[in-house]
Parts: structure tokens; C-alpha cells; sequence
């Protein structure tokens, strides 16, 4: 990782930030959140563009199947909050899904083995009771909400129409037995008929050698996959697989070079990537961004420079990525944490800084976002850093993270007011695990932070932006009757109102929605 920024923030030039090694940390966090290997994604991705090599397709063709293969599954975040509710980690059933083919006894089999995996018996016959009554139509509304995310990340991260179209049909099946639509043969993008081949034939190439790549691959074809694309990869796959002893990313640079970003482009991909993870728990929605806005404001109090306010900026979007790889069966439980549960929260902060350690060009935001949860004393974590090795934007990010989060409601809490949270930090100082400076910048830009809408967007009225809000909280249409004094008749109202006039139409719809119009920041 890179050395700590100074004092005050970072100052020291450095290189540009290349689009591809962006690409690269968020194809990391994927396969964190997807419970495989790291470099999982970069390798298929390779071996994608190999293929699409291979079965002659042009300049256009190749770097589409590449991008696709490296954000196929940006968007299986969105629904965690869903698979967990199903599964229980939702991380484990990522990684088991891939030894069964999506289709058929076989997965009817992986359904009633990892359904509510980890509860108590009476509660997974519940859950599997729920599910078979209609399980087509419970995953066609978990892949609906992928492909949405999917497709609206790709749109922030500029990646061009054919790899948004082509993210549409990642759960399609070549034989029509896939889902949303059932989409068939050549009407799927070739982007993601290649995309879908090499995902599952790297899967299964890390677990079990080539020789399995290859078996899986010929097992598959013409059901999950085009049997064009499964017979080119069978008769050449050491033309096509990636060797364990080739430098991934140097080889992702060369197949898909793309230059550095302007600042404004760099901006715009980090919150990119804030936004993904965020969406990975209805608690966390918005939270980054927030953190971010507040933690900059703050900064600038201090007299840092333009450059140093930016990359506080940018360090507030980037903090949290590593969440992706702890489960929602954490991050969603309503009791206690085990210790278990504590030593992989703890370990989150570390995950971040190992996602972006192969950015250049990030290196001091990477040390910041890092050292969120490190305290003056040495009691935070995950590293224990004390006193002198936390600069001023060190500790101005995790003030803001803190202030923040505990204005957000979490499965074990109810969100505390400005007062409270407040009163929060200043405990934090006085027990000499904070800065004051930082506390007192951090709550001078919390009181200035605040906005009055004249109006809500799209005609929303304030009290369907209340609902609005529950809904991306995962709240129930009674809990939210509850929560609001009203009548569930009126709740399911307003919700019809929300969904028309936001085009959405799920709770994964209307949290892009309210990220987008910046309706899930609790310090507005």
C-alpha cells in the first residue's frame, strides 16, 4: 500500500488514473462479492477476449466481450439484501451456484440445499415453502433487479450501449430457459454468449484445472451456452484459457488500453463505484456519496487545497468497497455479532485498501479510505495505526464516516438524530480517539450541509418521498404503515404513485432512483 499522505493531506504529484486498472479493483470487488479467487473476473474477461479472437469477431467485438465479462456481475450486489433473506450468505451461494447448471433437477437440487442455509430447520422449510410456490417468478424479480443496476453502472462508468444491452441478458440461457425473458439463441447479444462461456469455464478451470474448463463447457452446450462459441472454446482451449503464470493486469492493459481519465471522468467513476457498493445493503444506501460530500466540506474548513479536498473526496467514495466481500448475513443481522461476525467486519478496511492497491494514480486516497476506522489510540482497526501515523484527512474521513452512519439506520438501531450524533464525536474526542480539529470541521460542514427542497423530483409529493425512502430500506408495505401512522391501503397507494412516477418498480429500482436524485442522504 502506498505511504501515508503528510500531515494536513496528500500533496506529492503523481501518475494518472487509468480507466483500466479502475475496471480492474471494481472486477476485484466483484469477485470478493461472489466468493471466488482474486483475479477471478480479469482472467475470464481475458480469456473472453481470446474467444471472441478466436471465432473472428472484429476490434469492436473483442473489447465489447472483454468489458462485458469484467462487469457481467457488477449488479449481483444489488439483490444481496434479497439472497441473503433466500440463502443466508449470500456469498456462498454466489460461489456454490457456479457447479450447477441453471436449469433442471441439478438446481432444483442447490435450491433445497442452501435455502436458508444456517437456520434452524422449521425456518428453512418456511423459506423453502415460500420460494416453490412461485420460484420462477422470485428469481425473475432478483434478476430483474441485477440486470437494472447492471445496466445504470454501466451506463456511470461509460462503457457504451452494446455492453449495457448486453448486461441485460446475463441470466439469460442460450435454449430460452433463462431469465427475465426468456430470451434464445442468436436474439442474445454475442457479447454475453461469450461473456457467460468463459465466467463458468474460469470458475471451473481455478477448481478443478483445464481439463475441467473444458468438460464443463461441452456439458453446458446448447443449454446454458451457444454451441458455436462452447464447440471453438473445447477445440482450442490453450489458445483461449489464461495461464496462472501470465500477469493479469499487464495483459488487460495491453488487450484493452483506454488512457488515463480527466479528473472529471475520475470523479465521476469512483462515485461510480461508491454507489455499487453502497447498493449492496438497504442500510448503506447513499452512504458513501454522503460521507464523501461531508468529509470534502470539511476539509476544505481546514485549508487544504483544492487538490488535497478532492482526493478526501474521492477517498469517501472508495472507503466502504471492501464490504463487498462480507456477507449480508452480517451486514443484515438484526442480533449481536459474533465474534466471528466482528472479525469479518473488522476486516473490511483492509479488503479496500487491497482492491485499490493496483490503481495508480489512487494511492493516497487508498491510505485514507484504508484508515477510516483507525483511531488516535490504536483501538480501531484493521490495523491498529496510532497517533502520528494519522494525518488530518485521516482522521476527517473517519468523523465523517461516523457522524454519518449514525444518522443511517442499521438492522440492530434505529438511526440517531443530529444531536445525538453530535454528541457522539464529541465522546470520541474526549476519549482520544478522534482529532478535535477534524471533529469540529466535520461538524461545522455537517450544520452547512443541510438543504430546503423547493420541490421533489418528478412531481414526487414529500410524503412519497417518505415512502420512497422506507422502500430503499427494505421496510414492508405494514412496517412502513407503521412507521408512518398511515393505513397499509394508503401505503400501497403511495407506492403505485412512487413506482409510476419513477419509473421503477422494486426496491433495487427505487435505490438507483434515489441515488440518482440524491434522495438517500440522511444529513440533507
Amino acid at each position: 500500500m502506498a505511504s501515508p499522505p503528510g500531515p494536513t493531506g496528500p500533496t506529492s504529484p503523481r501518475a494518472s488514473a487509468q480507466r483500466a486498472d479502475l475496471l480492474g479493483a471494481l472486477s476485484l470487488a466483484i469477485d470478493l462479492g461472489l466468493g471466488l479467487p482474486a483475479e477471478h473476473v480479469m482472467r475470464s474477461a481475458l480469456t473472453a477476449f481470446r474467444l471472441a479472437s478466436l471465432v473472428g469477431l472484429d476490434e469492436a467485438g473483442r473489447r465489447a466481450a472483454f468489458h462485458t465479462t469484467m462487469v457481467m456481475w457488477i449488479g449481483c450486489h444489488a439483490d444481496s439484501h434479497e439472497y441473503a433473506l433466500w440463502f443466508g450468505d449470500d456469498i456462498r451461494a454466489r460461489h456454490d451456484s457456479y457447479a450447477v447448471d441453471w436449469a433442471g433437477l441439478p438446481y432444483a437440487g442447490y435450491l433445497a440445499r442452501h435455502i436458508g442455509l444456517g437456520e434452524p430447520m422449521p425456518e428453512r422449510v418456511r423459506r423453502v415453502g415460500s420460494l416453490l410456490t412461485g420460484p420462477r417468478g422470485h428469481f425473475a424479480e432478483l434478476v430483474g433487479s441485477h440486470c437494472t443496476s447492471a445496466g445504470l453502472l454501466a451506463q456511470r462508468l461509460d462503457l457504451g450501449g452494446d455492453v449495457e444491452v448486453a448486461l441485460q441478458n446475463a441470466y439469460e440461457r442460450w435454449d430460452g430457459r433463462g431469465l427475465p425473458c426468456g430470451t434464445a439463441g442468436s436474439d442474445l447479444p454475442l457479447a454475453i454468449r461469450i461473456a457467460q462461456v468463459c465466467d463458468v469455464a474460469e470458475a471451473r478451470r481455478e477448481a478443478a484445472g483445464p481439463q475441467a474448463a473444458v468438460e464443463v463447457v461441452r456439458e453446458r452446450s446448447g443449454g446454458q451456452f451457444d454451441p458455436d462459441l462452447a464447440a471453438a472454446f473445447a477445440g482450442a482451449p490453450d489458445e483461449v484459457l489464461v495461464a496462472d503464470s501470465v500477469d493479469v493486469w499487464a495483459e488487460a492493459r495491453r488487450v484493452a488500453p483506454s488512457g488515463p481519465l480527466t479528473q472529471a471522468q475520475l470523479d465521476a467513476f469512483v462515485r461510480a463505484l461508491g454507489e455499487f457498493v453502497d447498493l449492496k445493503s438497504p442500510y448503506t444506501l447513499g452512504h458513501s456519496a454522503g460521507v464523501a460530500g461531508l468529509a470534502a466540506a470539511a476539509a476544505r474548513h481546514t485549508g487544504m487545497t483544492p487538490d488535497q479536498v478532492s482526493t478526501v473526496r474521492r477517498a469517501g467514495h472508495l472507503h466502504d468497497l471492501g464490504r463487498i466481500g462480507v456477507s449480508n448475513q452480517v451486514w443484515d443481522k438484526v442480533g449481536p455479532l459474533t465474534a466471528v461476525d466482528i472479525e469479518r467486519v473488522r476486516m473490511h478496511p483492509y479488503l479496500t485498501g487491497r482492491i485499490l492497491q493496483h490503481v495508480g494514480g489512487l494511492g493516497e486516497e487508498a491510505e485514507i479510505a484504508a484508515n477510516h476506522h483507525e483511531r488516535l489510540d490504536g483501538s480501531g482497526y484493521p490495523r491498529g495505526v496510532t497517533g502520528a501515523r494519522l494525518t488530518l484527512a485521516d482522521q476527517i474521513l473517519a468523523a465523517a464516516d461516523t457522524f454519518h452512519a449514525a444518522l443511517e439506520p442499521r438492522p440492530h438501531r434505529p438511526a440517531v438524530d443530529r444531536s445525538a450524533a453530535t454528541a457522539l464525536l464529541g465522546r470520541e474526542v474526549r476519549s482520544g480517539r478522534l482529532r478535535g480539529d477534524a471533529v469540529a470541521a466535520v461538524l461545522t460542514a455537517a450544520g452547512e450541509h443541510r438543504t430546503v427542497r423547493d420541490a421533489w423530483p418528478d412531481g414526487l409529493t414529500a410524503r412519497e418521498v417518505q415512502v420512497l425512502r422506507l422502500v430503499t430500506r427494505a421496510r414492508t408495505t405494514a412496517q412502513i404503515a407503521d412507521e408512518l401512522g398511515i393505513s397499509v391501503k394508503t401505503v400501497r397507494n403511495h407506492l403505485d404513485h412512487v413506482y409510476a412516477k419513477t419509473a421503477t418498480g422494486n426496491r433495487v429500482g427505487a435505490s438507483l432512483y434515489a441515488m440518482e436524485h440524491g434522495l438517500a442522504d440522511p444529513v440533507l
